[in-house]
Protein backbone atom coordinates (compact mmCIF):
# COMPACT_ATOMS: atom_id res chain seq x y z
CA UNK A 1 0.00 0.00 0.00
CA UNK A 2 1.35 3.53 -0.83
CA UNK A 3 2.47 5.83 1.85
CA UNK A 4 -0.42 9.00 2.32
CA UNK A 5 0.70 11.85 3.42
CA UNK A 6 -1.44 13.81 5.54
CA UNK A 7 -0.82 17.69 4.55
CA UNK A 8 0.81 20.23 2.70
CA UNK A 9 3.49 20.95 5.01
CA UNK A 10 4.56 17.03 5.14
CA UNK A 11 4.49 17.28 1.60
CA UNK A 12 7.27 19.61 1.12
CA UNK A 13 10.27 17.96 1.67
CA UNK A 14 9.25 15.15 -0.73
CA UNK A 15 8.35 17.94 -3.22
CA UNK A 16 11.65 19.21 -3.08
CA UNK A 17 13.36 15.86 -2.84
CA UNK A 18 11.23 14.31 -5.90
CA UNK A 19 13.01 13.75 -9.83
CA UNK A 20 9.63 12.91 -11.03
CA UNK A 21 6.31 13.64 -9.78
CA UNK A 22 2.89 12.00 -11.37
CA UNK A 23 -0.09 14.23 -11.28
CA UNK A 24 -3.11 12.34 -11.36
CA UNK A 25 -6.81 13.37 -11.36
CA UNK A 26 -10.30 13.90 -13.18
CA UNK A 27 -10.78 16.54 -16.24
CA UNK A 28 -11.43 19.95 -14.94
CA UNK A 29 -9.92 19.44 -11.17
CA UNK A 30 -6.60 21.76 -11.93
CA UNK A 31 -4.00 18.83 -12.63
CA UNK A 32 -2.20 20.49 -15.68
CA UNK A 33 -2.41 24.20 -13.85
CA UNK A 34 -0.93 22.28 -10.61
CA UNK A 35 1.73 20.91 -12.60
CA UNK A 36 2.67 23.62 -14.73
CA UNK A 37 3.27 25.36 -11.43
CA UNK A 38 4.83 22.76 -9.53
CA UNK A 39 7.21 22.34 -12.70
CA UNK A 40 8.09 26.04 -12.43
CA UNK A 41 8.51 26.01 -8.32
CA UNK A 42 10.76 22.72 -8.93
CA UNK A 43 12.61 23.63 -11.98
CA UNK A 44 10.79 20.04 -13.48
CA UNK A 45 10.18 19.24 -17.18
CA UNK A 46 6.88 19.72 -17.45
CA UNK A 47 5.06 16.69 -19.70
CA UNK A 48 1.78 16.79 -20.77
CA UNK A 49 -0.02 13.28 -21.70
CA UNK A 50 -2.22 14.65 -24.02
CA UNK A 51 -0.05 17.10 -24.96
CA UNK A 52 3.44 14.32 -25.22
CA UNK A 53 1.62 11.52 -26.00
CA UNK A 54 -2.78 11.01 -26.61
CA UNK A 55 -3.30 13.28 -29.26
CA UNK A 56 -1.85 14.30 -32.86
CA UNK A 57 -3.03 17.22 -35.18
CA UNK A 58 -7.13 17.27 -35.21
CA UNK A 59 -8.38 15.62 -32.37
CA UNK A 60 -6.90 12.06 -33.83
CA UNK A 61 -6.01 9.70 -31.07
CA UNK A 62 -2.28 7.94 -31.69
CA UNK A 63 -2.11 4.27 -31.90
CA UNK A 64 -1.38 2.55 -28.44
CA UNK A 65 1.65 0.63 -29.16
CA UNK A 66 3.47 4.00 -30.61
CA UNK A 67 2.09 6.14 -27.42
CA UNK A 68 3.07 3.28 -24.69
CA UNK A 69 6.74 3.84 -26.57
CA UNK A 70 6.89 7.49 -26.40
CA UNK A 71 5.58 7.23 -22.52
CA UNK A 72 8.63 4.48 -21.90
CA UNK A 73 10.86 6.63 -23.13
CA UNK A 74 10.04 9.68 -21.51
CA UNK A 75 9.67 8.26 -18.07
CA UNK A 76 13.52 6.84 -18.36
CA UNK A 77 14.37 10.50 -17.66
CA UNK A 78 15.98 11.24 -15.02
CA UNK A 79 13.83 14.36 -14.51
CA UNK A 80 10.33 15.27 -14.95
CA UNK A 81 6.62 15.71 -13.26
CA UNK A 82 3.96 14.09 -16.22
CA UNK A 83 0.03 15.41 -15.81
CA UNK A 84 -2.24 12.55 -16.86
CA UNK A 85 -4.45 9.82 -15.14
CA UNK A 86 -4.41 6.92 -18.35
CA UNK A 87 -4.77 3.74 -15.97
CA UNK A 88 -3.59 1.75 -19.01
CA UNK A 89 0.19 2.93 -18.45
CA UNK A 90 0.18 3.29 -14.72
CA UNK A 91 2.40 -0.10 -14.94
CA UNK A 92 5.25 2.37 -16.86
CA UNK A 93 5.03 5.41 -15.39
CA UNK A 94 4.17 4.62 -11.03
CA UNK A 95 7.52 2.00 -11.35
CA UNK A 96 9.49 5.41 -12.45
CA UNK A 97 7.72 7.84 -9.66
CA UNK A 98 9.35 9.37 -6.78
CA UNK A 99 5.87 11.20 -5.72
CA UNK A 100 1.88 10.82 -6.97
CA UNK A 101 0.12 14.03 -6.36
CA UNK A 102 -3.64 13.17 -6.45
CA UNK A 103 -6.09 15.91 -7.62
CA UNK A 104 -9.08 14.26 -5.65
CA UNK A 105 -11.91 17.44 -5.87
CA UNK A 106 -15.25 16.61 -6.45
CA UNK A 107 -17.08 16.17 -9.54
CA UNK A 108 -19.39 19.38 -9.99
CA UNK A 109 -15.74 21.01 -9.21
CA UNK A 110 -14.44 19.18 -12.18
CA UNK A 111 -17.39 20.37 -14.21
CA UNK A 112 -16.94 23.43 -13.00
CA UNK A 113 -13.21 24.16 -14.02
CA UNK A 114 -14.67 22.25 -17.62
CA UNK A 115 -16.63 25.29 -18.00
CA UNK A 116 -14.37 27.74 -17.25
CA UNK A 117 -11.35 26.43 -19.70
CA UNK A 118 -14.01 26.50 -22.77
CA UNK A 119 -15.12 29.66 -21.42
CA UNK A 120 -11.50 30.69 -22.11
CA UNK A 121 -9.41 28.70 -24.50
CA UNK A 122 -12.58 27.70 -26.79
CA UNK A 123 -11.64 27.30 -30.28
CA UNK A 124 -7.49 27.83 -29.10
CA UNK A 125 -5.04 25.24 -28.36
CA UNK A 126 -4.06 25.39 -24.40
CA UNK A 127 -0.52 24.94 -22.95
CA UNK A 128 -1.01 21.16 -22.20
CA UNK A 129 -3.00 19.92 -25.89
CA UNK A 130 -1.58 18.95 -28.69
CA UNK A 131 -0.84 21.05 -31.56
CA UNK A 132 -3.95 21.36 -33.82
CA UNK A 133 -6.21 20.26 -31.14
CA UNK A 134 -8.47 23.39 -29.97
CA UNK A 135 -10.18 24.03 -27.40
CA UNK A 136 -13.98 22.47 -28.17
CA UNK A 137 -17.19 22.23 -26.35
CA UNK A 138 -17.40 19.16 -24.47
CA UNK A 139 -19.48 16.04 -25.77
CA UNK A 140 -21.70 13.54 -23.51
CA UNK A 141 -19.17 10.82 -23.08
CA UNK A 142 -16.57 13.29 -22.07
CA UNK A 143 -19.19 15.11 -19.45
CA UNK A 144 -19.96 11.80 -18.57
CA UNK A 145 -16.40 10.96 -18.08
CA UNK A 146 -16.36 13.63 -15.19
CA UNK A 147 -19.49 12.18 -13.47
CA UNK A 148 -18.55 9.54 -12.93
CA UNK A 149 -14.94 9.60 -12.33
CA UNK A 150 -14.84 8.83 -8.79
CA UNK A 151 -16.88 5.89 -9.14
CA UNK A 152 -15.42 4.42 -12.24
CA UNK A 153 -12.16 5.31 -12.33
CA UNK A 154 -10.80 6.12 -8.94
CA UNK A 155 -10.43 2.33 -7.57
CA UNK A 156 -8.98 1.21 -10.94
CA UNK A 157 -6.45 4.09 -9.55
CA UNK A 158 -6.44 2.70 -5.74
CA UNK A 159 -5.64 -0.88 -7.28
CA UNK A 160 -3.07 0.44 -9.94
CA UNK A 161 -1.21 2.45 -7.10
CA UNK A 162 -1.66 -0.35 -4.39
CA UNK A 163 -0.26 -3.00 -7.16
CA UNK A 164 2.91 -0.82 -8.65
CA UNK A 165 3.08 2.26 -6.41
CA UNK A 166 3.70 0.13 -2.60
CA UNK A 167 6.04 2.44 -1.88
CA UNK A 168 5.64 5.57 -3.00
CA UNK A 169 4.29 8.39 -1.06
CA UNK A 170 0.74 9.76 -2.28
CA UNK A 171 -0.77 13.07 -1.65
CA UNK A 172 -3.95 13.60 -2.48
CA UNK A 173 -5.40 16.99 -2.74
CA UNK A 174 -9.42 17.33 -1.88
CA UNK A 175 -10.12 20.93 -2.49
CA UNK A 176 -9.10 24.16 -4.71
CA UNK A 177 -7.99 25.31 -0.97
CA UNK A 178 -5.73 22.08 -0.73
CA UNK A 179 -4.10 22.94 -4.17
CA UNK A 180 -3.65 26.34 -3.27
CA UNK A 181 -2.22 25.66 -0.16
CA UNK A 182 0.49 23.53 -1.62
CA UNK A 183 1.16 26.11 -4.35
CA UNK A 184 1.26 28.52 -1.26
CA UNK A 185 3.80 26.26 1.00
CA UNK A 186 6.04 25.74 -2.23
CA UNK A 187 6.19 29.91 -2.84
CA UNK A 188 6.59 30.87 0.65
CA UNK A 189 9.97 27.89 0.59
CA UNK A 190 11.46 29.75 -2.10
CA UNK A 191 11.14 32.98 -0.75
CA UNK A 192 13.00 32.20 2.54
CA UNK A 193 15.52 30.48 0.09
Amino acid sequence: MPSYIPDTEDALPRLRQASRILVIGCSGGGKSTLSRKLSEKLDLPYVSMDRDFFWLPGWIKRPKAEERALIAACVAQDRWIMDGSGPSTFDLRFPRTDLVVWVRVPRRVCLWGLVCRVASSFGRVRPDMAPGCPEQLPDREFLSYIWNFEQRVSPVIVQMLDRYAQEIPVLTLKSRRDIRALTQTLQEASNVE
